[in-house]
């Protein structure tokens, strides 16, 4: 999830475990170790941009470094306090907490997670949230700016930090309930149109939980389309992208481009941008797919001397306007004539 999201998330927890032997300072301590493991991002400076893609939400989101960090910023907390009431295996138990509830949250969206690094490279994605998704933040973000002014010795403060950690985590069993409802769905879709498909994933559109984006590969290509959770017809509409494989014969050998077929999980196409040749990673979505069947990908790396620092960012909100958002609000809404593009 976004940062803020963490920091309020992590704040609300440090209320709930020390809020009312540190007071404020819980919800310090809970904001920064629940950030902890976004540290990753200084990698940015040393790695190439596709080194970066696989390093983020890696090793620093790991079980292996949640070991290594938590007894150390244990023994340095119960040192900077000193005197105080709070032993030690407190401390570890409030850090142990803060840490797997970030590294658990971020492996419910899209990017993917090694949890098990550096034992094993598999990044763990369940593709049930949006990474930025107001209706699961804002309940913290509002608890957390309650906490912040109001008095420590408040009894009503137990209400406020339980308020911002039960609400998400409703709101994110949600989310899960609504993906079992549209993988059930899609999976009569694609049965109707005979689609013999290798693998399929779903994931939702931008700020929301109602609308999702399912791709379903086959052995040329990938089909692509939009399930609603209002949607009463049994077929969909999709697209068909075909991988263009052929277009990465000449780079095959490139360590870049081996980072990224293993970063997209296989979920990838390759095209031509005004002569460039790109690498497409499917998992990010379209720009405004919802609106255009034929819309570009929002994740697209240029592997002819291209900038690609920001890859991820580079089209996520781009093309956004009111008739995009009109459009995605009316899709929301229910079905849509479908019928498949090839």
């Amino acid at each position: 999830m976004d940062s803020l999201t963490h920091i309020a998330i992590g704040a609300c927890i440090g209320e709930a475990f020390a809020g009312k032997k540190l007071g404020r300072k819980a919800m310090l301590w809970g904001a920064l170790v629940q950030s902890l493991p976004d540290i990753d991002f200084i990698a940015g400076a040393w790695l190439n941009p596709a080194e970066n893609l696989l390093a983020h939400r890696g090793f620093t989101h790991s079980l292996l470094f949640v070991c290594i960090a938590v007894p150390l910023l244990a023994l340095l907390a119960e040192r900077l306090h000193r005197p105080h009431n709070i032993s030690l295996k407190t401390w570890i138990g409030f850090f142990i907490v803060e840490m797997l509830v970030h590294i658990f949250i971020d492996g419910f969206n899209a990017y993917g997670i090694g949890w098990l690094e550096p034992f094993s490279h598999h990044r763990f994605s369940f593709n049930t949230i949006f990474v930025i998704d107001p209706f699961f933040s804002v309940w913290a973000g509002i608890a957390f700016l309650i906490l912040v002014i109001t008095k420590a010795h408040r009894r009503k403060r137990k209400f406020w930090w339980r308020f911002g950690i039960i609400l998400p985590a409703l709101y994110l069993c949600f989310c899960c309930i609504n993906k079992i409802k549209i993988n059930t769905e899609v999976k009569k879709a694609l049965a109707a149109e005979h689609i013999l498909y290798t693998k399929y994933f779903s994931t939702p559109t931008p700020f929301n939980t109602l609308l999702w984006y399912v791709v379903a590969e086959t052995d040329s290509g990938f089909y692509i389309g939009y399930r609603s959770l209002f949607d009463e017809q049994v077929r969909m509409q999709l697209h068909f992208f075909p991988r263009n494989e052929y277009l990465l014969k000449g780079v095959s050998d490139h360590p870049e481009l081996q980072d990224l077929k293993r970063f997209s999980k296989g979920f990838y196409t390759a095209s031509l941008q005004n002569d460039t040749l790109a690498f497409n990673d499917l998992r990010f979505g379209q720009i405004a797919g919802w609106q255009y069947a034929n819309a570009p990908f929002v994740f697209r790396y240029f592997l002819q001397h291209s900038s690609n620092a920001l890859v991820v960012q580079r089209g996520r909100f781009a093309g956004w306007s009111r008739e995009s958002i009109a459009a995605l609000l009316q899709r929301i809404s229910g079905d849509q004539p479908w019928r498949l593009l090839k």
